[in-house]
């Protein structure tokens, strides 16, 4: 508006897609974790790029949790197709660690888990929306990195910090992205759980302001520009 574009805000699909109270217990249920189990939900990327480079780093930091807390249980949801890519990588970086695969069911994963070590993307939104602490991971190739800090125009990479204009969830990136460290702030949210909620009760407001009727919204915004 300030520059003169017309502009509407129409809030965000997923804000409506996902309910304001996640089914937790039911999704426990499917997964067939009991209610008092801390559970992990691990979200490496869905793309075959996104597993090479963060999926390594990922299950070690799996492995690590499970040293030092061998009561977790871990949860990690694939996409179509990457079960034969992942496996080897689970038999190799965490092994003996009690992780369930899933093929398919994000949704149910984020709703039945306490904290999630999750890849930067679309995801991180909808873990945010399920009101979930989260730790931030993301590894690429080490010339995409130095293209991407070139262009970088604000401080935050996750979406829930970009909406929320803070570092309300850790971000670790490339060099930062290593086990000891994804471990280290994962378990943080589990043995600080004022923490966690205080940040859950930020998420609720932001569902609030991205749940705005996005199709009826944008529809209306279309016809209007089209009337004009």
């Amino acid at each position: 508006h300030a520059h003169g574009v017309a502009a509407t805000y129409v809030g965000h699909p997923l804000a409506d897609a996902i309910p304001l109270q996640a089914p937790r217990a039911d999704a426990r249920r499917t997964l067939g974790v009991a209610e008092d189990q801390a559970l992990v939900a691990v979200l490496p990327g869905s793309r075959r790029s996104e597993i090479q480079y963060n999926a390594p780093v990922f299950l070690q930091a799996v492995a690590v949790m499970h040293q030092r807390r061998p009561d977790l249980r871990f949860v990690l949801p694939l996409a179509p197709g990457l079960r034969s890519l992942v496996q080897p990588l689970i038999d190799l970086h965490a092994p003996g660690a009690p992780l369930v695969l899933t093929d398919g069911g994000s949704h149910t994963a984020l709703a039945a888990c306490d904290v999630t070590l999750i890849a930067s993307g679309t995801a991180t939104l909808e873990a945010a929306l399920f009101r979930r602490p989260m730790v931030i991971g993301y590894k690429v190739h080490p010339i995409s990195y130095q293209l991407m800090k070139r262009m970088a125009y604000q401080p935050w990479v996750g979406l829930p910090n970009i909406l929320c204009r803070d570092f309300v969830v850790p971000e670790l990136l490339q060099h930062d992205c290593t086990p000891a460290a994804l471990a280290d702030a994962t378990l943080a949210w589990l043995d600080h759980p004022q923490r966690a909620t205080q940040l859950r009760s930020r998420f609720e407001d932001l569902h609030h302001q991205l749940r705005q009727d996005t199709a009826r919204r944008a529809t209306d915004a279309i016809a209007q520009a089209l009337q004009a």
